[in-house]
């Protein structure tokens, strides 16, 4: 079964997950915005899912590095529109100018706490959709269709 096909069978469960999820969001470092589009570029997985006690869901984030640019730029209009400014954050539009016209080096200004904080985040998520999945009695029939 291809990953498509997968991942649509627990479609439900995700929107049902995504809901119990909000507090989590919330009192995290994440907007909503911020986490909509950490979750864009998560993808899930499961690893060893022939195996009754090593199976688990696990969110592959090799792409959230690649969003982390446009994340500071949602921050940013945020801090604008609350009205609030700092000198780092203008450092931060500046150093990102020099970075566009390749004047700049490094790793783009990629928060790397902020981005090990979204790896961590999302796979609680995981965590809590296999949860979820294990109580309503889909986790194998799911582990089967990865086999399949």
């Amino acid at each position: 079964m291809t990953s498509q096909q997968w991942t649509d069978m627990i479609v439900g469960d995700r929107m049902a997950v995504d809901q119990e999820f909000t507090q989590r969001v919330a009192d995290s470092q994440f907007s909503r915005q911020e986490w909509g589009l950490i979750m864009t570029a998560v993808e899930f997985d499961i690893e060893h899912p022939a195996d009754d006690e090593r199976a688990k869901l696990v969110a592959d984030t090799s792409k959230v590095r690649q969003v982390m640019p446009e994340m500071q730029n949602i921050r940013s209009q945020m801090n604008a529109m609350a009205g609030k400014s700092s000198e780092k954050e203008s450092r931060g539009v500046f150093s990102s100018i020099k970075e566009a016209l390749g004047l700049g080096g490094g790793d783009g200004g990629i928060d790397e706490e902020r981005l090990a904080a979204a790896e961590r985040l999302a796979q609680e998520y995981a965590d809590e959709l296999q949860t979820r999945l294990e109580a309503n009695n889909r986790w194998s029939r799911v582990r089967r269709a990865v086999q399949e």
